[in-house]
């Protein structure tokens, strides 16, 4: 009967202290899941998930019982066959993410993208801190796309590059997009005025015709393909739920995506990444420089977007036209909606009745967009040196 202390008694052995640790770590999620409403559907079952595989002799990964019977693992298959094998799950959950998505804020005002692309400068910042810092090229890429603010897309970068560090990189990536209403507003105020943060922005939408909403995905679709190949799946089936979402055919499919879809592939995604949250690959100081620098990312891209806007401001006042406010400019990474309301909630701080929702949600779009064809781009280049 001794072999039913052996879980207790693995608990005792320095791998076990490891364990125990990760279940502190588990309970923190639950806990800032439950309790501050930070990313509940994501951190929830990444919490629970990494109590489950961090027991000892697991059920739900590969083992063999008593040294003897093999035992195989529900998350472990789950991860081998959903991401390790195709990827599937984050890119599945592109189609809801594009189904929930309305372009005509941007493409009434199509010069947004500028700002969406500029709000990408942390990611390519952060890689070269990393590599500086002793990260192979490959691991210090998939943590340079946690500035996205992109779950999806940071587990997809990472999984494709052979990342060592996808468990940190993804506990990284949803709780920094937790707290965007924390992060930003710090990040903002670091390089802006209150006069600037004042600025009042005239909202003059040109109407967005169907024809146009429809083209949008398609046309975004096929020249993406044609320069950044690898960024097909990711783009391709963002703008495909887009798609469902615009042709004014498929509405229950669209709502099904946005929704059934969406809330299943998120909850399997959360509990199926915890696999790679095992105690051994978890708890070293590698994972607490990832947290630094997955900050530093985020920041990075809040400070890249709002200089931009400062910048393209000179222009404005040489042209004699009037300036943009520089906030909207860090709203060009990819947590849609939550950064433009942050952004919206911060102008009306600094002047009550200053609305500039709309800019900064086309923004916001457009920095979706750009995340996604950023993560394309960098598995494209490193793939090349690997």
């Amino acid at each position: 009967m001794s072999f039913l202390l052996d879980g207790v008694m693995a608990l005792a052995t320095p791998d076990g202290l490891k364990q125990i640790v990760m279940y502190v770590v588990g309970i923190i999620l639950i806990w800032l899941a439950i309790k501050k409403e930070y990313e509940p559907s994501l951190l929830l079952p990444l919490g629970f998930g990494a109590i489950l595989v961090n027991l000892p002799y697991s059920g739900v990964i590969d083992q063999l019982v008593q040294g003897k019977v093999e035992s195989h693992g529900i998350i472990q298959w789950l991860f081998e066959v959903g991401i390790e094998a195709s990827e599937a799950m984050p890119i599945l959950l592109f189609i809801g993410i594009g189904a929930m998505i309305d372009f005509g804020p941007l493409l009434s005002q199509p010069v947004l993208f500028l700002f969406g692309a500029a709000a990408q400068f942390g990611i390519f910042a952060a890689i070269l801190i990393a590599c500086v810092m002793g990260f192979d090229l490959k691991d210090a890429a998939s943590i340079g796309i946690i500035g996205a603010a992109d779950g999806p897309t940071a587990i997809l970068v990472s999984q494709v590059l052979s990342s060592n560090y996808m468990g940190p990189i993804a506990v990284a990536a949803y709780s920094y997009m937790a707290l965007v209403p924390i992060i930003q507003p710090f990040a903002i105020k670091l390089v802006t005025t209150k006069k600037e943060r004042c600025i009042h922005m005239t909202y003059n939408p040109t109407d967005v015709s169907k024809f146009m909403r429809i083209a949008f995905p398609i046309t975004v679709t096929i020249i993406v393909g044609l320069i950044s190949p690898q960024s097909v799946a990711l783009v391709g089936f963002l703008m495909f739920g887009n798609l469902l979402r615009e042709c004014g055919v498929l509405n229950n499919l669209s709502q099904s995506a946005q929704n059934e879809l969406a809330n299943i592939i998120t909850l399997l995604l959360g509990i199926t990444i915890s696999f790679s949250m095992k105690a051994a690959d978890f708890v070293n100081p590698q994972t607490i420089m990832i947290m630094v620098l997955g900050l530093v990312a985020f920041v990075f891209d809040t400070i890249g977007g709002c200089l931009f806007a400062k910048l393209v401001n000179v222009f404005l006042k040489m042209a004699g036209k009037p300036p943009v406010n520089p906030m909207i400019g860090g709203c060009g990474i990819s947590a849609f909606p939550m950064s433009s309301r942050v952004v919206q909630k911060m102008a009306a701080e600094a002047e009550p009745g200053n609305i500039i929702l709309m800019q900064a949600a086309g923004t916001n779009v457009s920095g979706q967009v750009a995340s996604v064809i950023a993560g394309g781009l960098v598995i494209s280049v490193v793939t090349q040196f690997l």
